[in-house]
């Protein structure tokens, strides 16, 4: 390794150094075994150190500025951690993608029928998910708050409370306060604006000149105030340059920012457009602030608080004429208000029923939307133990904590429930249970302004039925998405495999212990003549052909066994069956290549063709998904070995023992013409 080469960091961190930096990746994408780099200067690349890197199989460099590093079964793990290091969030500069490679994309990521739904969850995730630990820190401290009034140690309602406890209250507000300007910088980033444009428009509108005017109220020349009487608070208009503007409070809106960003993207992309490369600096920035702060003190800004004081003002009328829907319609509309922010109004109608009628009648309800809540994110963190995915179960139990101590809902939702939309049917069953229950009983209210966590279930009335309602939405959710699961079956299989890349060869399963019965053979069957023994274990023909030594082979990295010994053969047909008995670890998203690990710790690669990744699955019909157990001679895939010769690549089958370098010999049988199943690579331990 070269000094100039870092010797410490991840095998992702070292790579991306010795291919000259992020700014020096114009893509990058990823192949069974390969990371595939389009550089914008070859030149830039230390070799040397690459070959070096523990980690990495070899090098091939390409025309174009191209590169290939081969890394074997681990790549997809290589390529996450690659693609998400902070530096490759803006530094590299993606080529326009072929058909093939959007629908691969597409495909590979599980989408569902209506595409703008999933477009608008990404941006409520992303908007939110790099808040995670911020949130779950300000949570806490809510929770430790409340665990000592929940034992009467101190009044943490209290309106004279003291230095002490106010102090702690900014501990915890100043993220909750601050959440607009956090989520406008987010929004922003993931419409590919300038973050600090979108934080800076919405920062203008919570300034202390911007809010000290409601707090001065008729002091200052041209602002009056009234006040609302459903919700009790007070609202002033300004008039600024001749016009009305609506004065807010927007400590903690989420709707606002969201929908701000939206708008600043489609104006900043067209100022982007409008003025030339060299004053984009200059002039972009300040229109873009000089146009949104208004649109959005104007418009965007009363326009989310009219909404939400809107909503609060239905569901008063709607308790009072049918209480039992409303127990009902409470817990359905939350999920949907918090990722908006629009539940923010309705916690000021719940302090005005109780100043006004001496109880409130929305929090009870409203407790059966969290436990769902909470029980959804306990059946997440069941799996994330159940599959062993070490991120997953942090974010669960952090969430999770948060909430049954809390009464907080937003890091289960923005680190998990937005991520996994699968998630929110099975909540929701949850949150109709609940309030089907709170209806029934004749519903549930409370004298006091509680956060709805385990600790403040005796502030309700009656407590009994508070209790059953909450404890079936949160059973229930809990139960739904621990047996149906918050990924898709293709997710769980990826993620699976991945994890088991990564954690090594203990993780195959073990075989069935033998119980000393004869089974018969299948003289037909060649795969009865391949199980490990003293003579070795022979891995058969995963298709039909010529077979070929790997010196033949046209892929230097192949005919280096970069990615270890074995064969290549000149298929007959396209019908590609399993080789031996294992765990598919890996299968490529295109079709073209899969990888196998037997109970004994054999790594087994068939990659179909060479180059073929660039026909992003087109001729291949894939019949088998990453995380399954196979048995030799199952069907991996039906292959159209007419269109791979079409797009001019070649179709030799190849199949390789990766992990060579640990085994005693891997010896090739060449030379022959075989049948599927025919014994071609005998490997010895």
């Amino acid at each position: 390794m070269s000094p100039s080469t870092p010797k410490t960091g991840t095998l992702a961190e070292q790579i991306l150094h010795t291919v000259g930096g992020a700014r020096n990746i114009e893509s990058v994408t990823h192949c069974a075994t390969r990371l595939r780099f389009q550089l914008h200067d070859g030149e830039q690349v230390d070799e040397d150190a690459l070959q070096a890197l523990d980690g990495v199989m070899g090098t091939v460099r390409q025309s174009g500025d191209r590169l290939q590093i081969v890394i074997g079964g681990a790549v997809a793990n290589v390529y996450s951690t690659l693609t998400n290091l902070p530096s490759m969030s803006g530094g590299a500069t993606p080529r326009p993608q072929s058909d093939a490679d959007v629908k691969a994309a597409f495909r590979s990521r599980s989408r569902g029928r209506y595409a703008w739904i999933d477009s608008l969850f990404e941006y409520l995730s992303d908007s939110f998910r790099p808040l995670m630990g911020v949130l779950l820190g300000s949570s806490l401290i809510i929770a430790i708050a409340s665990v000592l009034d929940a034992l009467d140690l101190v009044d943490f309602r209290a309106s004279d409370k003291s230095a002490t406890w106010v102090f702690v209250d900014a501990m915890w507000r100043s993220v909750l306060y601050f959440l607009p300007i956090m989520v406008a910088y987010n929004a922003a980033r993931k419409l590919k604006v300038d973050p600090w444009v979108g934080a800076a428009v919405m920062a203008s509108v919570m300034t202390p000149n911007f809010t000290g005017m409601s707090g001065l109220g008729s002091k200052i020349p041209g602002v009056s105030c009234s006040t609302n009487a459903t919700l009790g608070t007070q609202e002033c208009v300004a008039r600024v340059f001749g016009l009305p503007m609506q004065l807010n409070d927007y400590g903690g809106q989420v709707f606002v920012p969201l929908l701000m960003a939206a708008v600043l993207a489609l104006v900043y992309k067209g100022l982007r457009r409008l003025f030339p490369e060299s004053v984009h600096l200059v002039f972009v920035p300040f229109f873009s602030m000089l146009v949104m702060i208004p649109v959005t003190a104007f418009l965007i800004g009363p326009l989310g608080v009219w909404a939400g004081n809107g909503l609060g003002t239905g569901l008063s009328w709607l308790n009072g004429n049918a209480p039992i829907v409303f127990a009902v319609i409470i817990p359905l509309l939350y999920p949907f208000l918090v990722p908006l922010g629009l539940h923010w109004p309705l916690n000021a109608l719940m302090l005005q029923n109780i100043n006004a009628i001496g109880y409130d009648f929305i929090q009870g309800p409203m407790g059966a939307w969290n436990f769902a809540c909470f029980g959804a994110t306990a059946g997440v963190l069941l799996l994330s133990l159940r599959h062993r995915e070490r991120e997953m179960r942090q974010t669960a139990t952090g969430a999770l904590a948060a909430g049954l101590l809390g009464g907080i809902s937003e890091p289960a939702l923005y680190g998990i429930h937005l991520r996994f939309k699968r998630i929110y049917s099975r909540m929701l069953v949850g949150c109709l249970t609940g309030g089907v229950i709170v209806g029934v009983l004749g519903g549930v209210s409370t004298k006091a302004f509680a956060f709805t966590s385990m600790l403040t279930i005796p502030v309700f009335s009656p407590m009994a039925g508070y209790l059953i309602a909450v404890t079936a939405s949160f059973f229930i959710s809990m139960l739904l998405v621990y047996f149906s699961d918050f990924r898709t079956p293709v997710e769980r299989a990826r993620v699976n495999a991945e994890r088991d890349v990564a954690e090594g060869p203990t993780s195959v399963e073990e075989p069935p212990a033998d119980n000393g019965e004869d089974v018969a053979a299948d003289a037909d069957a060649p795969w009865a003549a391949t199980p490990a023994s003293a003579e070795g274990r022979a891995l058969a023909a995963p298709v039909a052909g010529r077979v070929v030594g790997l010196d033949k082979i046209e892929d230097p990295v192949f005919a280096s066994r970069a990615l270890g010994e074995g064969v290549g053969i000149e298929p007959a047909d396209g019908h590609v069956v399993a080789p031996v008995d294992g765990q598919l670890v890996s299968v490529a998203n295109t079709g073209h290549a899969f990888g196998i690990r037997t109970a004994d710790g054999i790594e087994v690669l068939i990659h179909i063709g060479i180059d073929t990744v660039r026909m992003g699955g087109e001729g291949f019909d894939v019949a088998v998904e990453a995380g399954q157990m196979i048995s030799a001679g199952d069907l991996l895939a039906e292959v159209d070995l007419d269109a791979v010769r079409a797009a001019e690549h070649s179709t030799v089958t190849l199949m390789t023992v990766t992990n060579t370098a640990n085994l005693s010999s891997v010896e090739p049988h060449f030379g022959q013409d075989v049948a599927v199943g025919t014994p071609v690579v005998t490997v010895r331990r």
